[in-house]
């Protein structure tokens, strides 16, 4: 049949980087805002969003495995991941937003899962920063997956200015910090920068 449309390029694909920057700076933006939003609700609720963390190996509890990522206890700890959420969730959205939302709920979803199984007993564990380290493990991984240059000076430059800070939240040390959570969205990102990696020819995408 004439007019078919399985040959048509992806929405991302048609827009212009300039178009793609936008879309992924208001995605940031509103994400990070939501977190801040919802933890203005929980203090002033008491606290009460607090119970929508993970407790490990409740049964129950499954169902706060998503919703988890997005509840934080207290200020400082929303405020500790807005800034590399919004500049790490920004860099990866700009490969596309589908397939950065399949990267994201790939995350979340192992992170909070690994979280349930693994994390000591009478915890209770929220917050963005699996996603965080997975976005980190994503972009440091992709560019020297799908062999291209610009994705790999950005891993290195993301490696260079977070290296540090990833390699301490992964450490067993801590107190009241849940490096069981940061290691798993970690290799969670780096795994979907194999599942997601771009498979079309390079030079429909070079920069």
């Amino acid at each position: 049949m004439a007019g078919g449309v399985h040959g048509a390029p992806s929405p991302d694909r048609e827009w212009s980087r300039g178009d793609r920057a936008k879309a992924a700076a208001k995605l940031m933006v509103g994400w990070v805002a939501l977190l801040w939003i919802l933890e203005v609700i929980d203090v002033a609720g008491g606290h009460a969003l607090d119970g929508f963390g993970i407790m490990p190996r409740s049964v129950p509890e499954l169902v706060d495995v998503v919703p988890a990522s997005f509840i934080h206890f207290g200020f400082g700890h929303v405020a500790a991941n807005s800034v590399p959420l919004l500049v790490l969730g920004f860099l990866a959205a700009l490969g596309g937003l589908r397939r950065f939302a399949a990267v994201c709920a790939l995350i979340i979803v192992a992170d909070g899962l690994g979280v349930w199984l693994i994390s000591p007993d009478h915890t209770n564990t929220a917050g963005a920063s699996g996603v965080v380290f997975g976005l980190f493990g994503f972009l440091v991984a992709s560019g020297f997956v799908e062999r291209r240059l610009l994705g790999v000076v950005v891993g290195v430059l993301v490696a260079a200015i977070w290296g540090g800070a990833i390699l301490g939240g992964i450490a067993p040390t801590a107190a009241g910090v849940s490096w069981q959570g940061h290691l798993i969205g970690l290799v969670t990102g780096v795994v979907a920068a194999f599942l997601f990696r771009r498979r079309e020819p390079r030079a429909a995408l070079t920069p």
